[in-house]
């Protein structure tokens, strides 16, 4: 009989390509990962591994054992659903993964619902950048988490996950306010519009994160590459860069609350578009369902509805 546990190991080689890197997510020591592999191996009757340098690449036998992990690891996640739902209450801890600015204007009411409605329910809410949520959710860190994307940075199909759209946000440009008298840049296209302040410094999210790639690309579509200046992942602080004359940014719908006079803020045809993401097969688990609902309820009336295609 092949152990789940091991399964899972295979199944996080196959994401992450080194047993360190499997290692370091799950809280093992590389020995412990590699023995643990062995055992599959020997179970499994033929070899699921072959290395080539210092990582490690599963063999056709492997990347089927994995499609094969992935529908068990699912199925799992539906019986324990099915047996919180056959439980009196929900009990116990819901861990959740938010980014700033969905943890500052969406989360808290949530949180306020959920706890009136089942107060044996411990939420605990952990700021995560939606870049490694898939990884949080799969180690099981997470329980469930808020990711965006942007159109032009789209979210990959994970694989072992499941998201559902929530909300959608128009996108800003926030640049020095124009002197009084000057004509405003609304109606423009939007390439235009940015194409204005192409030698201007910019102010961008840190490397590697999603707002950092979208501001890049977005310059990039209008035919330039922004010179970055400052490099800062916090709306409210990039929007006091703006008011100092430090730079231009894109800032989203719920990043441009209590903007400073100084900053002018021109809407773009860009949208961020964020959604419930949680493990396959457990969008049925009464917490997360519960979770859902209280999130949804808690969504400003002001936010766009998600495009049919987020």
């Amino acid at each position: 009989m092949l152990d789940v546990r091991r399964l899972r190991l295979l199944r996080e080689l196959a994401r992450r390509g080194t047993i360190a890197a499997v290692a370091e997510a799950l809280a093992f020591s590389p020995s412990a990962v590699s023995q643990q592999l062995g055992v599959l191996e020997r179970e499994a009757g033929l070899p699921l591994l072959e290395r080539t340098g210092r990582r490690v690449r599963l063999t056709p036998a492997g990347e089927d054992l994995v499609r094969h992990a992935e529908a068990v690891l699912e199925r799992l996640e539906r019986a324990e659903a099915d047996l919180a739902e056959a439980r009196t209450g929900l009990v116990g801890a819901l861990r959740v993964g938010s980014f700033p600015t969905a943890t500052r204007a969406i989360v808290p009411a949530a949180l306020m619902t959920l706890a009136r409605r089942h107060p044996r329910l411990e939420s605990m809410v952990c700021e995560t950048d939606p870049a490694a949520v898939a990884h949080a959710l799969r180690a099981g860190d997470l329980d469930v988490a808020l990711v965006h994307e942007y159109d032009f940075v789209p979210a990959p199909r994970e694989p072992g996950l499941t998201t559902e759209p929530l909300y959608g946000e128009a996108m800003y440009l926030a640049a020095p306010a124009a002197p009084a008298g000057t004509p405003e840049e609304a109606g423009r296209d939007q390439g235009a519009v940015l194409r204005t302040h192409a030698e201007a410094p910019w102010i961008t999210a840190t490397p590697g994160t999603l707002c950092h790639a979208m501001t890049v690309r977005a310059c990039q579509a209008a035919g330039f590459t922004p010179r970055v200046r400052h490099q800062v992942d916090e709306f409210a602080t990039v929007l006091a860069l703006v008011a100092a004359g430090q730079g231009v940014a894109v800032v989203p719908q719920l990043g441009i609350t209590g903007a400073d006079h100084a900053v002018g803020l021109t809407r773009l045809l860009m949208e961020r578009r964020t959604q419930l993401a949680f493990r396959s097969g457990a969008g049925a688990h009464p917490a997360v369902a519960a979770f859902g609902a209280a999130l949804r309820a808690a969504v400003p009336p002001e936010l766009a509805s998600p495009r049919a295609e987020a």
